[in-house]
């Protein structure tokens, strides 16, 4: 987690400073608010980094976590002790940067450090959650149980996310396609055809309005494509520089959840991974205050996490879980009136379970039918471009011949 340092008034008036670690700013002030201070500034300061996981690039992939919970829950139920559990797992798995994680933490576990403290080294590959989880299975004396349920969560994330890659895979693959398709044309066929309307004697104020549109935008690809590739590094970075300011990651995220036809799904997949996480986190045995702040770290979204955070200060001063959500107009009355259900029957982990189950068929039958409308919308893109150039090409090519017809007649 990164770390912050602030300053604030205590209850005496007095100023004071210091620093901590937390997830993110608003976190940080809702705790200093929740002990009674005045929180008068806040600035993210770089902190040590944590040691490289080493042995390959890019993140530990969350099949080979998932495999790693399943060994790890086997073992530990089989009455393996820790040390050599981690250590037939880091000669086992498949993934080079996983396996110098795992050995430097079955150093520190050797140690006499414990196993989730020694996981909290490396956020990049063990998330908040996971360590939690951990950490509430040490201490319930279930560790195996923690990571069965972990290992049932990644699997679910796993999937829902395969869900999302493969519904968008087809209408990415045509979009390229058709792109290709269309600079090819632009870029190679169009000027082959210019050269012929200007050995026929044509000139651009002869040409349709279409074929000029299209000559311009050919001219523009071939001698100032750079042009191109520099406004959309410069856009991308710009962005990029953009949504890791507060604001700009609050404005995008907010689009998110009302962008059209996308919204509805981004807002669906928040609530599913909600919905499971707390659900897992709370049937592990960790106090709902905890739940809720690593769950609002999990969904992915600031305008839902904060709605998360302000639930679970109101929690904190004695109201219901379901209140303070339906206040926030982002979680729906179904989602709420089953948490009020599972609270008052105190089945509140089974209650989100089912939320969780729900809203990721709502996922499946959502992507599916965006699928289904995407596909001719694409064909439809892809016809009317191709049309669009074939007509822009072969229209002064008909006045040509209409031309000399008319002479010879």
């Amino acid at each position: 987690m990164p770390s912050y340092a602030y300053t604030f008034k205590d209850t005496t008036g007095a100023l004071r400073q210091g620093s901590s670690e937390a997830e993110s700013e608003a976190v940080l002030a809702r705790k200093l608010q929740e002990q009674g201070y005045m929180v008068m500034k806040i600035q993210q300061v770089k902190s040590a980094k944590p040691k490289s996981a080493g042995g390959g690039f890019g993140r530990v992939k969350l099949s080979d976590l998932s495999i790693f919970c399943r060994q790890f829950s086997t073992m530990v139920d089989a009455g393996v002790s820790l040390v050599r559990c981690l250590n037939v797992l880091g000669e086992q798995t498949q993934s080079a940067k996983l396996r110098r994680v795992i050995q430097d933490i079955e150093q520190e576990v050797q140690a006499g450090q414990t196993l989730s403290k020694a996981m909290s080294k490396y956020p990049n590959v063990f998330s908040n959650l996971f360590v939690g989880l951990i950490r509430a299975g040490e201490v319930g004396g279930a560790l195996e149980e923690s990571l069965q349920r972990l290992s049932s969560f990644l699997e679910k994330d796993m999937e829902l996310r395969r869900k999302v890659k493969g519904a968008m895979t087809y209408p990415c693959i045509v979009m390229i396609v058709a792109l290709i398709i269309v600079i090819g044309l632009v870029t190679f066929i169009l000027p082959k055809f210019i050269e012929l309307f200007t050995e026929l004697g044509m000139k651009e104020g002869d040409m349709p309005v279409m074929t000029v549109m299209l000559m311009n935008f050919s001219h523009f690809l071939t001698s100032k494509w750079y042009f191109m590739v520099i406004i959309l590094v410069a856009f991308v970075i710009a962005f990029q520089m953009f949504v890791k300011t507060k604001i700009g990651r609050r404005s995008y995220d907010w689009f998110k959840l009302k962008a059209p036809v996308f919204g509805k799904l981004n807002h669906k997949i928040c609530l599913a991974r909600f919905s499971r996480t707390l659900g897992t986190l709370l049937i592990s045995g960790v106090p709902i205050l905890q739940a809720m702040e690593t769950v609002a770290g999990t969904v992915s979204n600031d305008i839902i996490g904060d709605a998360i955070l302000e639930a679970r200060t109101r929690i904190r001063e004695g109201d219901r879980i379901g209140d303070p959500l339906q206040k926030s107009k982002l979680f729906p009355p179904m989602v709420v009136q089953m948490i009020n259900i599972g609270e008052e029957s105190g089945a509140l982990d089974q209650m989100l379970g089912k939320i969780a189950d729900f809203y990721e068929s709502e996922v499946d039958v959502a992507l599916q039918s965006l699928t289904s409308a995407i596909e001719p919308l694409m064909i439809v893109f892809l016809g009317g471009a191709v049309g669009f150039i074939v007509i822009a090409m072969f229209m002064p090519l008909l006045a040509v011949i209409n031309n000399l017809t008319a002479a010879g007649a």
